[in-house]
């Protein structure tokens, strides 16, 4: 197997695991941040810790217009709306209802894919999105129940949508640009749109922060250093290493992790769906890897 498909699938993988429990702590600590400032906070201490990663690794900056109006794009639909709408989602439903429906990204990134890039999907990308589907159904059971149940996943399906549009720009982006430089400029983007909002509009939601209890800081800390500088940075090297509309299925890595860390530290209920869901989840992934990808771009076909 491609050493680099591999590299790419364990990145993936792991950032995806990485954001299954961004869910439960988003869960935890929305109650006390609200989530477009918890949001701002993540960036900016995500902004920090990445461009000391980028100086330490003494990344070759490049800069050009085309790309660099891409990696704005990428920073204001996938860091911003995308998390935005995710966080929020997450407040009004719950962990585990929020990793699963933002797991619908992989569907989305192959219709995107599909348009932007030119890349048709194959059989087995097919039959692996119709596994995959089945399985977050499965695993999501009967639980649209609640005040703002219905507000919480049409957000949550926004965030999926945006994201996996994200995804895709960034597999448009000319690959002598660092994976760490499109993620650091994407992050400025979100404090960037974010900034007036949180400090324009209401400061005193920051200032009432009491950002020296142990569980808001860990809390920051694992959003902003965890789950967006590292989870990011390798969600976007894995996109690139991958060069697949097939890559958006290890996202679905995140319902796993979610739903069990919802489950073991907020006490959300795991039903027996969740079981039969995670295996349609893998044997999608493992189908979309194994069977042969067949591509057109314009009216050549690769097999």
């Amino acid at each position: 197997m491609d050493k680099r498909k591999v590299l790419g699938a364990v990145l993936l993988s792991v950032a995806a695991s990485v954001w299954g429990g961004m869910f439960v702590v988003v869960k935890s600590i929305v109650t006390e941040i609200p989530p477009v400032e918890l949001v701002w906070l993540r960036y900016l201490s995500g902004v920090i810790v990445l461009l000391i990663i980028c100086l330490a690794s003494r990344i070759k900056w490049h800069w050009d217009r085309h790309n660099l109006f891409l990696i704005f794009l990428i920073g204001l639909i996938g860091s911003t709306i995308s998390i935005v709408t995710q966080e929020t989602g997450t407040w009004l439903s719950s962990a585990q209802l929020g990793s699963v429906i933002t797991a619908a990204t992989p569907t989305f990134m192959v219709l995107f894919s599909w348009w932007l890039l030119k890349k048709r999907p194959s059989h087995g990308d097919l039959i692996g999105l119709v596994l995959s589907g089945i399985g977050v159904l499965v695993i999501v059971g009967v639980q649209f129940k609640g005040k703002h149940i219905l507000t919480g996943t049409l957000l949550l399906v926004i965030a999926a949508l945006t994201w996996a549009l994200m995804s895709v720009i960034i597999q448009m982006v000319d690959q002598k640009y660092d994976v760490l430089q499109i993620t650091f400029l994407a992050a400025v983007v979100a404090v960037i749109c974010l900034t007036p909002w949180v400090l324009i509009k209401d400061q005193s939601v920051i200032m009432a922060i009491h950002f020296t209890q142990p569980h808001v800081f860990l809390s920051i800390l694992y959003l902003g250093a965890i789950s967006t500088s590292l989870g990011f940075a390798f969600w976007n090297k894995g996109l690139q290493l991958m060069d697949s509309n097939t890559a958006g299925l290890f996202f679905l890595f995140q319902p796993i992790v979610g739903t069990l860390l919802g489950w073991l530290f907020l006490g959300e209920a795991i039903s027996w769906g969740f079981v039969v869901g995670t295996a349609l989840i893998f044997l999608s992934i493992w189908v979309s890897i194994k069977w042969p990808q067949t591509v057109a771009v314009g009216h050549e076909r690769l097999e």
